[in-house]
């Protein structure tokens, strides 16, 4: 197993639900990424990020509730893309990144991180971040899965 640098949890699959799970309860707040203070669905998969790698990739801009509604660009997906590993979604496992599109013909715009089969970790409007079942509503609207990168996923 690999060693993670100073302050950094080594990536395992494990590692990462753990972590997804220690922000269970933190209130929405649309662009926030604070464990317990506050974060989206988007912010939610920041924090995980950190705590495995540390800085963020890339800076991420301000955006609206409906962002992508009107430039029509998969920002989302497109940002996943470049920074995790695209897995097929039927394969995904426990701590692997989903997107989802809420409603066909739209952009994707929720993202949420797989807990165990059939279960998952998510923030939404009005609701802290909870771990709920990933029913067939959720499963129809998975529009791409990820795999967080580096270290032993096993």
């Amino acid at each position: 197993m690999r060693c993670a640098p100073s302050g950094l949890q080594a990536t395992t699959r494990a590692a990462i639900v753990a972590e997804a799970r220690s922000w269970i309860g933190t209130p929405y707040r649309h662009q926030a990424s604070l464990k317990g203070a506050g974060c989206d669905c988007f912010g939610l998969v920041r924090g995980v990020w950190r705590a495995f790698h540390g800085a963020e990739p890339e800076e991420v801009p301000p955006y609206s509730r409906d962002w992508g509604s009107v430039s029509g660009k998969e920002t989302l997906i497109e940002t996943a893309r470049r920074h995790m590993i695209e897995i097929d979604p039927g394969a995904m496992l426990p701590g692997d990144v989903l997107v989802f599109r809420i409603r066909r013909g739209t952009v994707a715009k929720h993202t949420g991180i797989v807990s165990a089969p059939g279960r998952f970790i998510h923030a939404q409007e009005h609701v802290p971040v909870c771990e709920v079942a990933l029913s067939g509503w959720w499963r129809r609207h998975v529009a791409a899965a990820f795999a967080f990168p580096a270290g032993d996923l096993g």
